[in-house]
Formats: C-alpha cells, structure tokens, sequence
C-alpha cells in the first residue's frame, strides 16, 4: 500500500520532469513539446520511507515516455548524475528526487515485481483531516513472474512503443493503451 498525501507540490511533478527530460541523451531529437501526464504507478517501499513513482507522459506528437522517480527526505549519497529536483512537499517537507534507474531502490521493488508477477501498489490517500481513502488507479502494471538469471539487469523503456519481448518484463495499461505494453525488461 502506498500512502499518498493530499498535498502541495513545488514544482509539481509534472513541472520538475519537463524541465529534466530535454537533459537527458535518450530524449535528443525527440518531440519532448507541450508533456501531460498519460498516468502513473507505484511500487512500495518495504522500509515505507522513500516514494516509488513511475510518470507516463505524452508529447504533443503524441510520444509517451516513462519517467521513473524516487523521493527521499535526504540526498542519496552517490546519485548526483540521476538528480532530477529537489521539491516542497507541503506534507512532508523537502523531498530530494532522483531518477529510479540510478536508485537502489526503485532497482530492488521494480526487478521484484517482475520477478514475483506482481502488481501496483495500492494508492492510499491520506486528508488533512486524518481520514484515508482508496484512489483507483488508471495505470494497471504487472510482472511476468519469471527470470532468467540470477543477477539480471534492469532496462526501463524510456519511449513506450509496442515492440514485444520474450524477456521477463512488466508490463502494463493505461487510459488510451488498452493493450499490455512492455514497459521494464530483465536482461542478462
């Protein structure tokens, strides 16, 4: 269960992963104009201290490009290249965010859950007034629930398109991708 706080974020998530993704050498030459948010997934912390988010979002040629985002209450020591931006959490203070690739964590959870086939998270959200709900959430992803080595690595697709694979992967669905996609591969 992930826990979501109704909160103010400075910048929004949206806003920090415009102004990163032009950084970066996988998006070069790409259409990286006019982004929106398509949908978003979560694994859980096992610790419950650090988010695990991964962002979907579409340019205005109508590519999607995955964005997966950890956000910590302190510098992760060593993860200078995968800094993304350090944001005000109206909640919880300053969280420092960092691309997943280069996150331990987000490495952990995510090659997990493709190798026990599971599924999201459940988004629990926590009001101000203390009470919680259950957010649906429109990014369905699963895992494959099997693995080829004993030490694979971890491939994100960071432009979403439909090529299949035999690899074990996670793979998932959102509004406008009704059809399952590969979205993260294990790789020898």
């Amino acid at each position: 269960m992930s826990i979501i706080h109704r909160a103010t974020l400075v910048p929004s998530k949206l806003d920090a992963i415009a102004a990163w993704i032009p950084t970066q050498d996988w998006s070069a030459g790409r259409d990286i104009t006019n982004l929106e948010a398509v949908g978003a997934y979560r694994f859980d912390d096992p610790a419950g201290v650090v988010g695990v988010e991964t962002h979907l979002v579409r340019s205005a040629s109508g590519t999607v490009f995955q964005v997966p985002l950890t956000y910590r209450n302190a510098p992760l020591n060593g993860a200078e290249a995968y800094f993304v931006a350090t944001m005000e959490h109206s909640v919880l203070g300053t969280r420092w965010v960092y691309d997943g690739v280069g996150d331990p964590l987000y490495v952990a959870v995510t090659t997990a859950a493709i190798v026990d086939g599971a599924e999201q998270a459940e988004l629990v959200v926590h009001s101000p007034d203390g009470s919680r709900t259950v957010r649906e959430s429109t990014t369905r992803v699963r895992g494959t629930g099997r693995h080829s080595s004993a030490t694979p690595r971890l491939h994100v697709r960071r432009v979403i398109d439909s090529t299949a694979t035999e690899l074990p992967h996670l793979f998932g669905t959102w509004p406008g991708q009704e059809d399952p996609i590969p979205l993260v591969e294990l790789r020898n």
